[in-house]
């Protein structure tokens, strides 16, 4: 394992003893997953601390016909809190985690987990990521108990540049919509000037208008 681009990923590691970090590296293993690929599912049992190297994991709740609703990524240096909160609560995982390009990872089993909480560097760092990731999620809460989808879609298309590499069912996915309602929206934002619509890429046209959208001062 390259130790220092580990701790470059996950500082509290440089800043932990070596008493703790020295056993952890000789005995961690890292492991590969492909695109696609399941890393944790709705009740299943929690065997560790996923600490990501390489890669993108899209953390989503499953609901009725098959619909789900994203939670959060998880990128290199992330914490993942629904482990966090599985190990903490001696609990199975109540969301999926799905790889959505080729990973490498490392996985801290449960027991190292227990014992490095005991250490004040390492539990700050694993309750600050909770604590951050809460917010987001509360956030996300807002948005879908307080905002129509045209706003909620407006604001995912800002903040990103010009042009947007995506396609109508990856937003949907995130929005946790269906494709139909998504493309609906997408062509009245482009019957305004707001976007031009190409092959799994959207340009922003008018920032302006997405934003007065996003804000509800403006609708479809």
């Amino acid at each position: 394992m390259d130790r220092s681009g580990f701790a470059r990923l996950y500082r509290v590691f440089g800043e932990l003893p070596a008493a703790l970090t020295e056993p952890f590296y000789r005995s961690a293993r890292t492991m590969a997953v492909p695109a696609g690929a399941l890393l944790f599912d709705e009740q299943g049992s929690c065997l560790g601390f996923p600490l990501l190297l390489e890669g993108a994991v899209r953390v989503v709740k499953s609901g009725a016909q098959g619909r789900e609703l994203l939670l959060y990524r998880l990128v290199p240096g992330d914490s993942c809190i629904i482990s966090t909160s599985c190990l903490l609560g001696a609990v199975d995982y109540d969301a999926r985690g799905i790889a959505e390009v080729d990973c490498r990872l490392v996985l801290m089993p449960r027991s190292v987990f227990d014992e490095w909480l005991l250490e004040p560097r390492f539990r700050a760092f694993v309750f600050a990521a909770f604590s951050t990731r809460i917010g987001d999620l509360m956030a996300l809460v807002r948005e879908l108990a307080f905002l129509r989808l045209d706003q909620r879609l407006a604001g995912r298309l800002l903040g990103k540049g010009p042009l947007l590499r995506t396609t109508h069912q990856q937003l949907a996915d995130e929005l946790g919509s269906v494709r139909e309602i998504v493309s609906r929206l997408l062509k009245g934002f482009a019957r305004q000037g707001l976007v031009r619509l190409g092959r799994e890429q959207i340009e922003i046209l008018d920032p302006a208008g997405l934003r007065r959208i996003g804000s509800g001062s403006d609708s479809l």
